[in-house]
């Protein structure tokens, strides 16, 4: 810092009328907090990783809300008949008569039935395959696929469904969706607190390295006091240097979390037609963030940044009221 009180430090003298010397930090015109010192370094690689840590729970919570609202999308888009076999009725002629019942509703764009053998197929995962199912009520299923933006009104399809085929139930798979919404609610809560508590924990390390960085050139400080600098002058010079330590830091972080992502998504691109590929794109969709998702890891980056500004410079008016 080349501060305006510096020339005025030169020609200042002790109250005993000897020459004031000058710290070695002022004589060579360098700024009043050494910029390469170690404990600046250290604190910029403390938060760059606490950034790093705070953009990756963001990435996190950004790339599960985005495939919950895919995964709800979808389930909210079918809707499944179930018929349990009546030995009194033909299986076979309620699964026609759900079918007709299901294409005349509202807001139905495709009604499908399984056959015999797609049902007992859906019990495999479960029975195992080679069973003979002929002794088994297998229950028959009917996909109903519904219009895109359509929201229709299912009471009159199972009023109907109750009257003229016994035993067949309808199910909208609400409580899916509800469950999906919570966690996906509960995710993005877990990514807010995680990131709040990385804030606070560079706050701390700020005031911790304010203070050091106080104590360590508190004879510099002495001198700006005597030449006429006030405390909010110091305060500043405090604020605009760790407010460039933790911009560097928060830029390394927030990069290094971007770049981490993008990998993740070119290895999950790249393994897309693996069976463990297929098992992670049915979990997080491709894993890439929206823009959303990137502009939100640089607002963390930047309020980092603005953090780290803000705490240096309230540190060092609390610092100065104690030892003024």
């Amino acid at each position: 810092m080349s501060a305006s009180p510096q020339p005025r430090a030169r020609k200042a003298a002790a109250p005993n009328g000897q020459k004031r010397a000058l710290p070695a930090s002022l004589s060579r015109n360098a700024p009043l907090v050494p910029v390469d010192s170690a404990g600046g370094q250290a604190l910029a690689a403390v938060i760059a990783i606490l950034t790093f840590l705070a953009a990756l729970c963001a990435g996190g919570a950004e790339l599960i809300a985005a495939s919950s609202a895919q995964w709800r999308s979808e389930i909210a888009r079918e809707v499944t008949i179930q018929i349990r076999p009546n030995p009194q009725r033909s299986i076979d002629q309620d699964v026609e008569r759900a079918v007709a019942l299901a294409r005349r509703a509202p807001g139905v764009e495709q009604a499908q039935a399984f056959t015999k053998e797609e049902s007992e197929r859906l019990l495999e995962p479960w029975l195992g395959t080679g069973l003979n199912f002929n002794d088994l009520p297998v229950p028959r299923l009917i996909v109903i696929k519904i219009r895109e933006n359509a929201k229709p009104d299912f009471s009159a399809l199972r009023q109907s469904l109750q009257g003229e085929v016994p035993g067949a139930t309808l199910d909208d798979h609400a409580l899916w969706v509800s469950r999906l919404s919570t966690m996906a609610n509960t995710i993005i809560s877990i990514g807010v607190f995680l990131v709040a508590l990385v804030l606070v924990a560079a706050g701390l390390a700020v005031i911790f390295a304010t203070r050091g960085a106080m104590a360590g050139n508190w004879e510099v400080v002495d001198v700006l006091h005597f030449v006429g600098a006030n405390d909010a002058f110091i305060a500043k010079e405090f604020q605009r240097h760790f407010f460039r330590l933790g911009l560097r830091g928060s830029a390394l972080g927030a990069g290094a979390a971007l770049l981490l992502t993008l990998l993740l998504g070119f290895m999950a691109r790249s393994w897309r037609a693996s069976p463990a590929g297929d098992q992670i794109e049915a979990l997080f969709g491709a894993f890439t963030i929206s823009w959303t998702g990137y502009a939100v890891v640089v607002l963390i980056a930047l309020l980092v940044a603005v953090v780290t500004g803000i705490v240096s410079r309230l540190t060092v008016r609390r610092f100065l009221n104690e030892n003024g």
